[in-house]
């Protein structure tokens, strides 16, 4: 029943995603990514941190980067909260981590929604720039979400004590977590969020920022059946924060941009884009439409040629 919950859940309520695993690979001309970094997959709001099964948030693409050699950590932080205190979740799960394997490089971030706000702070405000070669960015709301604006605005100052209060409930029992902060959360990825985020998260001497993002170019519902119904609600409130109207379903294309920009998957003419879902392959939602794993092969390896 829990399994349920938290996929309608993660669908429910937009960002999601992740697990937690560590592996590492071997070293042969079939593995293109040996001799790069550890590879940090850092999860957005709603990642519960199971990576087994059809609940595989990453949709294998951290298994399919370990069989090319690399190794991957993919830690798990609190589902629901700022990114100033999911960032200090996140230093902590990476170091510990990489002490247990006896590490002490450098390593490259690739972060997806939230988990790229969060790698932002941990790397400009937590003394982890000198352990980061590269930073990338994945579908991450760098400026705000017309979606996150309007729920805010929907739900009264007044009521906002109570809203909290019951989804931090509901949130902590599917997740089995006590620490959460929805309307932190929230807060964060409203345009007015992010413009304060910004202001004290300045990108990091010596570290590489790329990103990479996609957007739906018809918003079906067979493909994008959760994304679809949020996809018309951020392009109609885009304008109005001067964010463009093509988005992902929560997420403005131009507000995915930030450090060098990396583009997007490649797809057939079948496809009608890539969602925020589909993008990691959540659920397994995104290997049906185009190939997830190539995908993030390319921003793996775009990171070990710029390590």
């Amino acid at each position: 029943m829990f399994r349920v919950a938290r996929i309608w859940i993660s669908s429910l309520l937009v960002f999601l995603v992740s697990g937690s695993l560590l592996a590492s690979g071997g070293g042969s001309s079939s593995q293109p990514l040996s001799g790069s970094y550890p590879i940090i997959l850092a999860h957005g709001i709603f990642g519960w941190g199971s990576n087994s099964g059809i609940i595989d948030y990453w949709g294998g693409n951290a298994a399919y980067l370990q069989s090319k050699g690399a190794t991957v950590i993919t830690p798990t932080v609190t589902a629901m909260d700022s990114s100033a205190n999911r960032a200090a979740l996140l230093k902590t799960a990476i170091l510990t981590a990489l002490a247990a394997n006896n590490y002490n490089g450098k390593i490259n971030i690739i972060g997806h929604s939230q988990g790229g706000l969060d790698s932002r702070y941990m790397v400009s405000n937590l003394g982890m720039s000198s352990r980061v070669a590269t930073l990338t960015t994945l579908n991450t709301p760098h400026y705000g979400s017309p979606v996150a604006n309007v729920v805010a605005a929907v739900i009264p100052s007044w009521a906002l004590p109570y809203v909290a209060t019951v989804l931090n409930a509901i949130v902590g029992v599917v997740y089995g977590e006590s620490n959460e902060n929805a309307i932190a959360g929230l807060k964060l990825l409203t345009t007015d969020g992010l413009a304060a985020f910004n202001s004290v998260t300045p990108n990091a001497s010596g570290v590489k920022y790329f990103s990479y993002g996609s957007i739906i170019t018809v918003p079906d519902l067979i493909q994008h059946p959760a994304m679809g119904l949020t996809y018309p609600i951020c392009a109609i409130g885009a304008p109005f924060y001067g964010l463009s109207i093509a988005n992902d379903g929560v997420v403005p294309s131009s507000s995915q941009l930030w450090g060098t920009w990396m583009g997007g998957p490649s797809y057939g003419i079948l496809t009608s884009g890539v969602d925020h879902l589909e993008a990691t392959n959540a659920l397994y939602t995104g290997q049906t439409w185009y190939d997830t794993n190539g995908y993030f092969l390319s921003m793996a390896s775009n990171a070990a040629s710029n390590q």
